[in-house]
């Protein structure tokens, strides 16, 4: 089993930034591909962003290119989402996912995650 707990979210306005963490525990943390996904309210589940095992490799939705980046720090068994230039339609519930079956890459796929935080909210007011 592996705990994710998400942090950071809340309140911003728009133009703002805010930075997710999730962290780890339970399994080791270098097994997994980290991924964001997030959801608002009335629409699905949607990928952000995810970062490869290792670190080196990264894919972001066509949404939030330029404006977030996904990172981790395997010493800590943390991943983060920096999320910068905040719009209204960025206002969701973000989710932390852990993906064991992808090695290299990452998968955008909801389906394919292994454990799932409870989720952070954020609200970014116009």
């Amino acid at each position: 089993q592996v705990q994710l707990v998400e942090s950071g979210g809340g309140l911003v306005q728009a133009g703002g930034s805010l930075r997710l963490s999730c962290a780890a525990s339970g399994r080791t943390f270098t097994n997994y591909a980290m991924t964001w996904f997030r959801q608002a309210p009335g629409k699905e589940r949607e990928f952000v962003a995810g970062i490869s095992r290792s670190g080196a490799n990264t894919r972001y939705a066509d949404s939030v290119k330029g404006r977030f980046a996904i990172s981790r720090e395997n010493a800590k068994n943390t991943v983060y989402l920096q999320m910068n230039s905040l719009k209204p339609e960025d206002t969701a519930v973000y989710y932390c996912a852990a993906d064991f079956r992808s090695i290299g890459y990452v998968s955008t796929d909801s389906y394919v995650m292994d454990y799932w935080g409870k989720g952070t909210l954020v609200t970014v007011s116009s």
